[in-house]
């Protein structure tokens, strides 16, 4: 009797993390796919090691030594290695770093970067410092009593992760009993058409604002629960959208789960990295799909708001249409500093996988007064999705102030 294939291996890793005022480790233990992908690892600094080219004559592919010239370590790193350790600053997520590899070489293996970090450590050449500024804030003060509460707290939450590996049959199965639907020119008419209505009713929820917005002074602590918990479960659709795609270009879903990432924010997540072994255009699509969840559940949510009555219930539907288009943006649209699906398909498409980065670090030498003069068409981009992003977030803020100062004029 033949077994059934083993699940493939949940990307878990131990890192020591170095306190931020230099003295001591801990060990941290990274299970969930999005932890692990939003880690952004850096090397020791330039004057504790040393990096050499091992010449071959017998036309070999090349291969580097790395030592660290503090306790007199080698390591012997191949040249796709050295690749992944000059983007190893601190501010390339592994994400990024997975996306320039495969960009690079033209194929990815997933156990590359776990093997070589720990390759790494080992010889004391890496350090890993927690991606969010507020958890680098609190761990710099978690002496103090507060912030020790706050820090202890997330890392708590951080480690919540209920997932599974062996969810390709799920998909498979949910995309053979009618998930495939979703993926046709069928489905994007049918996306078509409700978007225009969505517009049209928005257009009335808008001109009736007041009105509507009165509906949840009656219950508005149950509304507003009630609202980002049915935002949440539409993030479980978007997610699980994305692997049907997946399945639609004949890939494997690798994980499927709860999280919360950076230990604040409850989310779901689907792990779809082996798409990077399809065409661009399929990389695009899956990213797309999902993120259309919300165009669509939005326009629906507006359309019921102008075909309710006066009251918490159509104020309900409105609320939740304007928080579905609103995060149907955020997640499409690449320019507003955040990396999520339209940030990815941006940089697939211009071979960027480093741009937010590059982009940042840049501007920052520009008001440092070290940016080199005159602007390359690098820098120029660097420079535009700097502003954009920036014109993009303020934009957005202002637009939501308004929205509340119509909704109570």
């Amino acid at each position: 009797m033949s077994q059934l294939p083993a699940a493939p291996r949940r990307a878990r890793i131990e890192l020591l993390v170095r306190h931020e005022e230099g003295e001591g480790f801990d060990l941290r233990e990274v299970g969930s796919g999005p932890a692990f992908l939003q880690l952004r690892p850096r090397r020791v600094d330039a004057d504790s090691f040393e990096l050499v080219e091992v010449p071959s004559r017998l036309g070999e592919r090349e291969s580097f030594i790395l030592k660290n010239t503090k306790t007199d370590r080698f390591i012997l790193l191949t040249a796709e290695e050295r690749f992944l350790w000059d983007r190893m600053d601190g501010s390339v997520s592994l994400q990024d770093m997975a996306t320039a590899y495969v960009l690079a070489f033209g194929a990815f293996d997933f156990d590359v970067i776990p093997r070589l970090i720990r390759k790494l450590q080992a010889a004391q050449l890496l350090q890993v410092h927690s991606v969010s500024r507020l958890r680098r804030a609190l761990e710099r003060n978690r002496d103090r009593g507060a912030a020790k509460l706050v820090y202890t707290a997330l890392t708590g939450l951080e480690r919540i992760n209920i997932s599974s590996r062996n969810v390709q049959p799920f998909f498979k199965a949910l995309y053979r009993w009618g998930g495939f639907l979703l993926l046709t020119p069928w489905a994007l008419l049918a996306l078509l058409v409700l978007t225009a209505a969505g517009v049209g009713a928005s257009v009335i929820v808008w001109r009736n604002a007041e009105q509507v917005a009165r509906g949840l002074g009656e219950h508005p602590v149950w509304a507003l629960l009630c609202v980002k918990l049915l935002l949440l479960a539409t993030i479980a659709v978007h997610q699980l959208v994305h692997g049907l795609a997946c399945v639609h270009y004949g890939r494997r879903v690798r994980e499927f789960g709860f999280t919360f990432l950076h230990g604040i924010v409850p989310t779901f997540y689907v792990d779809v990295t082996d798409m990077f072994m399809t065409t661009r255009r399929a990389r695009v699509v899956t990213a797309v799909s999902g993120t259309l969840v919300h165009l669509a559940l939005g326009a629906t949510w507006f359309v019921l708001a102008v075909n309710l009555p006066p009251g918490f219930w159509q104020a309900f539907a409105a609320a939740s249409g304007i928080i579905q288009w609103q995060t149907f943006v955020i997640a499409l649209y690449p320019f507003c500093f955040i990396e999520m699906d339209g940030y990815h398909v941006l940089v697939d498409m211009l071979g960027v996988p480093t741009l937010k980065s590059q982009a940042l670090a840049y501007v920052g030498s520009i008001f440092r007064g070290r940016a080199r003069w005159p602007l390359g068409r690098q820098q120029a981009l660097y420079l535009a999705y700097v502003a954009l992003s920036a014109i993009s977030v303020g934009a957005f803020v202002a637009f939501n102030v308004k929205l509340i100062l119509h909704a109570m004029s």
